[in-house]
């Protein structure tokens, strides 16, 4: 062809900034997009080969390169799909507007219902400027008698196309790096990128070092000896068929661990998967992996990967994945996501919202198919998934719909237990109560009351259960959750065992007076259990008000919600008998005052952690008392 040369064609004014600096969210994008480029040549290379169109070799086999020279400070993307003619570089890179991808669709649409081929990038080609100081493109048609191109642009909007001296079909596109970029061109920069998008590409990838190999041609040539060694195969840097595109049915346990470790490098087995196969109405799929948790708050570290035909696009897109979901692990290749140039960002689109739905509605499946068919194991699973499952109850009324009826709660009474069992198993006690505990240890002695009278608390020890509580209480009407220390049941108390009115006035004034707190509330019960002196309670109301207050920051709005606290005396124990018997005897009011301030700090301790002042003087007491004893 005649030497020819022009302005690009575009709409929109001084394109080449905003591709820099707006279009593209990350700078590696670049090597994405010619990458796909190719990859999308190949394909259609394939379609049209298949339908008749054109005639491949019978030894061709479909490959990129990716050629890195840190000496000529350049990248090279080779493919060998189907090239271009002069009139389609013209079209497609001259003319900006236009996509190659759709325009080849929109001619065979008739022809194939195949739906593979990228084609939402018209822009794509062009994000190799945010490297590149010139950019090149050598390309040679399959079309019969054909004749190769080469086109030129230095990054403004001018162009130059001549002949090339291409003689195989495909493309190749050399980047000029810009000194501001010069760290493409090393090779384990631009396998850290490959891989980061590449690892499952359809067709086989490869990474050359040219400047490498030049050291090596140049060592070998020095060597004393001249034998030359075989040079090693090269290997291609992705898995061209990943796991999820195979049939659930022909995938084994052992692949899908192995999977797992390969994309996440996480060496601890995940608990199970769901592998989404589906092709209509919408083509997706992926495996969803729950992991196994070392710690609550790697629940907020999951990592769900996007891909479009095997091309990586972003982990953790909120448009597509339920933002439950990404606490989970996994991948999704959805080749029919309405993508917009930069292949980063979705497109408003309904479309997106039935991805989102039918992939709840998947994981909600499975959680179902577990709890009805492997109970013991959804048992064992559950201190893993629970927090998953509650935050995606709260943050989807379409979730919490599907599995409300499996959720489970761990028993003091061993096992696990649905709400509809508790309620129905503890009815006689409590109606449409639900007691709980938030710390094991901390309350471990309201746990062995509620042992001691056949009483039932589910155990609720993570951070989302306060917000998952308050969740079921608008759902279940008339639900009520109660922690442990909240109340004292009936079933508790001994019957008509009271004492007299005066002694409980006595009682009253005293602990009122040692623990110098005229607000606090003082409740005389005689308890089952006459080991026990004394309980504290704290209301649940007041409870819930507290800790709401710390999750503003931090702030002390203690004068906005006070501690509605009662201390319970246990007047069926011996201490607190003592204390009556005593009340007249004036030579003992220091013994009586001793006594009663460490009622009181026991109670307190079964009930939270004591202050350090208060422990002191605790220890100090306990110390004292001892000499009494001696």
């Amino acid at each position: 062809m005649k030497h020819e040369s022009g302005n690009i064609s575009i709409n929109t004014e001084n394109i080449f900034p905003i591709i820099k600096k707006w279009l593209y969210s990350e700078k590696d994008i670049f090597i994405r997009e010619l990458v796909s480029n190719a990859s999308d040549a190949i394909s259609k290379m394939k379609k049209l080969d298949a339908m008749g169109e054109a005639e491949l070799p019978e030894d061709n086999k479909f490959e990129i390169k990716v050629i890195v020279n840190k000496n000529d400070k350049t990248i090279k993307v080779i493919d060998n799909g189907l090239g271009m003619t002069a009139e389609e570089v013209k079209k497609y890179i001259n003319q900006i507007a236009f996509s190659g991808a759709v325009d080849f669709l929109e001619k065979y649409k008739d022809k194939s219902d195949d739906g593979q081929i990228i084609g939402h990038f018209g822009l794509g080609f062009y994000s190799a400027f945010m490297v590149s100081q010139r950019v090149q493109i050598d390309t040679l048609s399959y079309q019969k008698d054909a004749a190769a191109v080469r086109w030129v642009s230095d990054g403004g909007t001018e162009f130059e196309m001549s002949d090339s001296d291409r003689n195989e079909r495909g493309t190749t596109i050399t980047l000029y790096l810009a000194d501001d970029s010069l760290e493409f061109a090393d090779e384990y920069t631009m396998r850290k990128t490959l891989e980061k998008y590449f690892a499952f590409l359809p067709y086989e990838l490869y990474l050359e070092d040219a400047a490498k190999a030049e050291e090596k041609k140049e060592e070998t040539k020095e060597a004393d000896d001249k034998a030359e060694a075989e040079p090693k195969k090269p290997e291609p840097l992705n898995d061209t068929k990943p796991l999820w595109l195979k049939n659930p049915r022909d995938c084994t346990d052992e692949e899908y661990k192995q999977f797992y470790t390969k994309v996440f490098h996480d060496f601890n087995e995940p608990l199970f998967w769901i592998h989404l196969n589906m092709d209509y109405p919408f083509n997706l799929k992926g495996i969803l992996y729950f992991p196994k948790l070392k710690h609550e708050f790697e629940t907020m570290e999951g990592q769900i990967k996007l891909y479009y035909n095997q091309v990586f696009v972003a982990d953790n897109i909120k448009e597509v994945i339920p933002e439950f979901l990404l606490l989970l692990k996994g991948v999704l290749d959805c080749p029919d996501l309405p993508l917009n140039v930069s292949r980063s960002f979705l497109q408003n689109d309904g479309y997106v919202n039935k991805i989102s739905t039918h992939i709840t509605k998947k994981v909600a499946d499975k959680l179902t198919s577990l709890f009805e068919n492997e109970r013991e194991n959804y048992n064992k699973y559950w201190d893993d998934i629970n927090p998953f499952v509650k935050y995606g109850c709260i943050r989807e009324e379409k979730f919490y719909d599907r599995v409300k009826d499996i959720l489970i709660f761990k028993s003091t009474k061993g096992g696990y237990t649905t709400l509809k069992e508790y309620l129905e198993n503890n009815k006689d006690n409590h109606e449409n109560k639900v007691f709980y505990v938030s710390d094991e240890n901390q309350q471990a002695q309201y746990i062995k009351l509620f042992n001691e009278n056949g009483m039932e608390a589910v155990i609720l020890t993570n951070m989302i259960d306060n917000h998952f509580m308050s969740l079921l209480e608008s759902k279940v009407t008339g639900l009520q959750f109660n922690r442990i220390d909240a109340d004292i049941s009936s079933s508790m108390k001994q019957e008509n065992t009271g004492i007299p009115e005066d002694d409980v006035k006595y009682l009253e004034n005293l602990f009122k007076e040692t623990v110098n707190d005229e607000k606090l509330k003082i409740q005389v019960e005689s308890l089952k259990n006459e080991t026990i002196p004394a309980v504290v309670l704290l209301s649940e109301q007041s409870r819930r008000m507290q800790e709401m207050s710390k999750m503003f920051g931090g702030m002390d709005m203690g004068h906005m919600f006070p501690k509605e606290q009662t201390l319970v005396l246990n007047s069926s124990n011996k201490l607190v008998k003592a204390l009556i018997d005593l009340k007249e005897k004036d030579e003992r009011k220091e013994d009586v005052k001793l006594v009663s301030e460490h009622i009181y700090d026991l109670a307190m301790m079964s009930h939270q952690t004591l202050e350090p002042d208060a422990m002191a003087k605790f220890i100090q007491r306990s110390n004292e008392i001892l000499m009494k004893v001696l």
